[in-house]
């Protein structure tokens, strides 16, 4: 249950929630429907004024009404953006225009695509990510986005960015996390950009940032105070806005399309249930409480580690059986829980455990596409599902990736569909 309710319903629009985000790349999921790059060029005189021509007039406007500060860098090795964007030491990003010049490059590999947009910004708590959020944000305003949505205090889980960028038709979405690993001065920070379907950034947006790092020359930034991130509100600068979101109502509205929380509730309260959620002073600590506790009626004490700490509380927000040890113990003691789960630090990985046993991720999601009848989002049927088998060695893999095939063979060889 808390698997499905907190890391696989990240909807897009190319597959079910029940597929796990991470486990496949953007280019192979198949592109054809999302939105095309264009180069923009200024039309005749004679043709007709344009949506795409007006965005940029409107963000030039933009411009005019913002004081735009243009400062000189140079490139700086190591930043080859991947799907799961740029990842590197804290005291890396921290350095003289490091993250500046990765954010300056997303931005000109977007071009006039994302000037008079809306876009969205958020990430797992971890240390810098506050700091980081007010330099994305006057970068933003002075590249011509039109307005930043950002999580309370630079809060957004990966999935509830999805959710947002779906749920309000955001042009896409910044996520600063660095994952599973560690937070801190010494430790790791990350980022990366989201599209508009919620998806990772796919190969043509991320090697276009790579190719600009390579030869950047000059920064933009807005002139502009910091934005008071723990009030809930809107803040207007002419015609630039930053709006200051609750991170729970948008996935908490996507969550109930999804599941049934009528029937959730009624089983979570339940005499003969019990469950444990550890959220491992990550990201997920900011959901839980609202969705577990306010949403389905469980008691407070089912959330452990539930507040998101810079540092995650000095722990590794890596969910197994070696770094959630204190889930461990709770589910394999005479009096556990019945269910236990905990999440990774940006919330959209998991482990799910039970009274002294440990489900394997691949079995998870088997047991979601076995159920998903149950699922109101799949009424229509379950169209596809997939999970990452972590194998032990190169020949394992060859061995998988042959059956793999035949058995791919034996299907479509099979299929009244094809």
């Amino acid at each position: 249950m808390s698997q499905s309710l907190l890391a696989h319903c990240s909807v897009y629009a190319h597959r079910s929630p029940a597929q796990p985000r991470h486990h496949t790349s953007a280019s192979q999921l198949g592109l054809a429907f999302r939105p095309r790059f264009v180069q923009l060029s200024r039309p005749p005189a004679s043709r007709t004024f344009r949506p795409a021509q007006l965005r940029v007039n409107m963000a030039a406007a933009q411009a005019e009404d913002l004081k735009i500060k243009t400062t000189s860098t140079k490139p700086i090795d190591g930043q080859k953006t991947g799907t799961s964007g740029l990842r590197k030491k804290t005291n890396v990003f921290t350095s003289e225009n490091y993250l500046a010049n990765w954010i300056q490059s997303l931005f000109n590999s977007l071009g006039d695509e994302v000037k008079g947009k809306t876009i969205g910004l958020g990430g797992d708590g971890r240390y810098f990510n506050k700091q980081a959020a007010q330099i994305i944000i006057k970068m933003a305003a002075a590249n011509g986005v039109k307005k930043v949505l950002v999580g309370q205090n630079a809060i957004m889980a990966t999935p509830a960015m999805s959710a947002l960028i779906r749920r309000r038709k955001l042009y896409g979405g910044l996520i600063m996390s660095a994952s599973h690993n560690p937070g801190g001065p010494k430790e790791d920070w990350g980022i990366k950009f989201n599209y508009s379907s919620g998806e990772p950034a796919p190969e043509r947006i991320t090697d276009a940032i790579y190719k600009y790092t390579q030869s950047i020359k000059e920064l933009k930034t807005a002139d502009l105070p910091d934005i008071d991130l723990a009030k809930i509100g809107n803040n207007k600068f002419g015609s630039f806005e930053v709006e200051v979101i609750d991170c729970v109502t948008d996935y908490l509205a996507t969550l109930k399309e999804v599941f049934d929380f009528p029937t959730l509730k009624e089983f979570v309260g339940r005499n003969d249930f019990s469950f444990c959620f550890d959220a491992m002073n990550a990201v997920t600590g900011a959901y839980a409480a609202p969705i577990f506790v306010n949403e389905l009626g469980a008691d407070e004490s089912v959330v452990k580690n539930g507040v998101p700490k810079e540092d995650f509380g000095g722990g590794h927000p890596d969910p197994n059986l070696t770094y959630a040890k204190e889930l461990v113990d709770i589910c394999w003691s005479d009096n556990g829980p019945d269910f236990g789960a905990a999440s990774d630090g940006d919330g959209d990985r998991n482990m799910i455990l039970g009274k002294k046993f440990f489900i394997t991720p691949s079995d998870s999601v088997a047991m979601i596409a076995a159920n998903a009848d149950a699922i109101p989002y799949f009424k229509s049927g379950l169209k596809a599902c997939a999970a990452l088998l972590q194998l032990c060695c190169q020949n394992c893999t060859r061995l998988f990736a042959d059956r793999l095939s035949a058995l791919t063979l034996m299907y479509q060889g099979s299929c009244s569909h094809n």
